[in-house]
């Protein structure tokens, strides 16, 4: 189990929804499309060392995209979100930037 926990988490998702996410103690995530809400909880907690209050799911549909006459879509993924308890923070690497 301990080894499906560290695949669990695919990545962070950056964008401006999830910057102003961050803002109020949530934190987006890719996730694995089979993996339950208690998964998450548990990686997250594993991963950054934090405690988790609450765990939201959902299912992104892949865009449709053209490439010259075809037109093809990019597959579907699943994002969680990922409230934090008060006081508690993750670093996503927001530093200094050149």
């Amino acid at each position: 189990m301990n080894g499906r926990l560290m695949q669990v988490i695919q990545g962070p998702v950056v964008s401006e929804k999830a910057t102003m996410a961050g803002e109020v103690g949530q934190y987006v995530f890719k996730v694995l499309p089979d993996a339950s809400k208690a998964e998450v909880k548990a990686a997250v907690e594993q991963l950054f060392e934090v405690r988790v209050e609450g765990v939201r799911t959902l299912r992104q549909q892949g865009k449709t995209k053209r490439f010259g006459r075809q037109f093809g879509r990019r597959n579907h993924w699943k994002k969680a979100y990922v409230s934090l308890a008060p006081g508690e923070s993750i670093d996503m690497g927001e530093g200094e930037q050149l």
